[in-house]
């Protein structure tokens, strides 16, 4: 009874960040012997994340009565719109870090801030012309299966899955420690490691037990939410403008520091202004996004390959949207949040120092512009939005090594689908007790370095070999391998030697590797390598590859012989 009445006092007992900061400082300041208060009750946040959570389970019980096969448990049984899976892609896509992250960047950096969602934003045109139909007309259920379509199984699915796996576990790194500050920030009484376990957890339950069909509809749940709460933000600060961008820009520019400069596209970073680094952070968004292999899995779950186009459509319309409204919630801070002292830690010396850190802007622009109640909604926004896309994550990684690498290497095709699911549930509880270690383990840890090797190796690895085995004839078994491994381990390697990792995690010094991304080195390495490879190979096998190319190419184009849908 302890045990429970302890965890309802910390379920009912929160309060936002700038509540707890000021209390903290008027402690400070207070007498030795004044007693702590206790934090009043944020009942909106709470009742909000109640529901989701609520929601999301009875999503999971609805989809586990209706999963029953591999295609229903990997695919949703190839039964998901076009609209559904736009959606569901934009849930996918749209992380914690994108909507904090970028209004966070603008709100420092002024319009130049918007490079990174314009860079993420361009590599879905590419998915739409190039990938999403060939990739829903050649694979099964993962990216692999269309990588090693005409060549040989074994070396190339185990390559694919190294790279699918490396950048699923650092990817999942990131979401989980965002979630776990998240939930301890908001619910201050639940621990970071306790947090984490209860993340942990639910994720297990939606993808164990629900699979695609459960991670699908907590995807779609989460981009409505999302999107509506960016809608409303965005409305509050333009009501506040009188919807007159002029004066919304004018006063971001009276109130930032930086004035006129934060209207410049070309003002850098930090200290940074290298073409070289802007080219390959460019290369690292646009090519990286195109090469995730959780949101590749999400075109083999539409009926064909005509609605995995409008899904791309769909989904790029709807990312596009909500990035337009990152850019108006970023400029609204400066209005509004910025020299607030309610917000601001001293605004005698910096008026963007935010308390709680620099990715506060959005959150505490929601307090100004609606007060507790929207703080509430828009917390469980970001809770959603952590889960959702760690759902996938998590999908993503069970799959590579129970279909790729169970099914495909070790068994050879000859497993059962009930044993190929069996094994994917418990790699999902693997993945999830691997996901709460490492999130304990890097609590303290700049993460910083995570996403640039998640992108890194996606964009370095995923992208180009999946790219050459769609549209090289030459490409065999060997190139495959060569130029695979050549992205994985390149790019880990240049960025281990890098600023990021090597100066400011690791504190060796200077940085061996002068750049943050390794991209613009690393990526015409791997096409060098593949080609060198794939034209010196004249193995009876890698003649066989390149006569199946033109079988390969009817397939990808017309889509005869496709994987049918099981459910509607």
């Amino acid at each position: 009874m302890k045990t429970i009445k302890t965890l309802l006092s910390a379920l009912l007992c929160t309060a936002p960040l700038w509540t707890r900061l000021a209390m903290a400082a008027d402690a400070a300041m207070a007498p030795a012997a004044a007693a702590p208060q206790e934090p009043p009750i944020n009942w909106p946040a709470i009742i909000m994340f109640i529901v989701f959570v609520a929601i999301t389970l009875g999503i999971t019980y609805w989809a586990a009565k209706r999963t029953k096969t591999a295609t229903d448990f990997y695919a949703a049984g190839r039964g998901v719109t076009g609209l559904q899976n736009g959606l569901a892609i934009a849930g996918d896509y749209m992380s914690a870090a994108s909507f904090l992250g970028i209004a966070a960047l603008v709100y420092f950096n002024g319009f130049f801030g918007l490079i990174f969602s314009v860079g993420w934003l361009v590599g879905w045109p590419i998915i739409l012309f190039l990938i999403a139909e060939r990739l829903r007309n050649l694979g099964k259920f993962t990216y692999a299966d269309v990588a090693s379509f005409r060549l040989r199984q074994g070396p190339v699915r185990t390559m694919a899955a190294v790279g699918s796996l490396i950048v699923v576990i650092w990817y999942l790194i990131g979401q989980a420690v965002g979630a776990g500050q998240l939930l301890h920030t908001l619910v201050p009484q639940i621990s970071y490691r306790q947090s984490i376990v209860i993340v942990g957890g639910l994720i297990i339950i939606y993808v164990t037990f629900g699979g695609m069909k459960a991670t699908t509809w907590v995807q779609i749940i989460k981009a409505g939410l999302l999107l509506g709460g960016a809608t409303l933000i965005a409305l509050g600060v333009m009501a506040h403008e009188g919807f007159s961008f002029e004066k919304l820009f004018s006063d971001a520019v009276a109130a930032h520091p930086k004035h006129l400069e934060i209207m410049k596209s070309v003002v850098p970073i930090g200290s940074k202004s290298n073409p070289v680094e802007s080219i390959s952070l460019g290369l690292t968004l646009m090519f990286g996004t195109a090469g995730l292999p959780h949101i590749l899995m999400r075109f083999f779950t539409v009926t064909d390959a005509k609605a995995a186009r409008k899904s791309v459509l769909y989904g790029t319309c709807f990312i596009g949207y909500f990035y337009i409204l990152t850019f108006i919630i970023g400029f609204g801070a400066i209005v509004l949040v910025a020299n607030n002292p309610q917000y601001v830690v001293d605004v005698t010396k910096n008026v963007l120092n935010l308390k709680g850190g620099g990715s506060m802007p959005a959150v505490y622009l929601a307090h100004a512009i609606g007060g507790d109640m929207f703080l509430g909604f828009i917390a469980a926004v970001a809770f959603a939005t952590i889960l959702a896309v760690v759902s996938g994550l998590t999908l993503a990684g069970a799959s590579a090594l129970s279909h790729d690498i169970y099914a495909n290497v070790i068994m050879k095709g000859k497993s059962t689908e009930a044993q190929e699911v069996w094994v994917s549930k418990l790699c999902v509880v693997g993945l999830g007790i691997l996901a709460i270690l490492l999130g304990i383990a890097f609590e303290k840890q700049n993460v910083a370095y995570i996403v640039a090797l998640t992108f890194s190796i996606a964009a370095c690895a995923n992208f180009p070999i999946l790219v050459l085995s769609v549209f090289w004839r030459g490409l065999t078994t060997r190139g495959a391998v060569l130029g695979g491994y050549t992205g994985i381990f390149g790019s880990i390697i240049l960025l281990t030697i890098g600023p990021t990792v090597w100066t400011k995690v690791l504190g060796m010094g200077p940085a061996i590797f002068p750049y943050d991304f390794p991209t613009f080195i690393v990526l015409p390495a791997v096409l060098v390598v593949s080609y060198i490879a794939s034209i010196t190979d004249h193995s009876a096998s890698a003649k066989q590859e390149r006569a199946a190319f033109v079988a390969q190419k009817i397939r990808s184009e017309t889509g005869l012989g496709a994987e049918a849908a099981a459910s509607h």
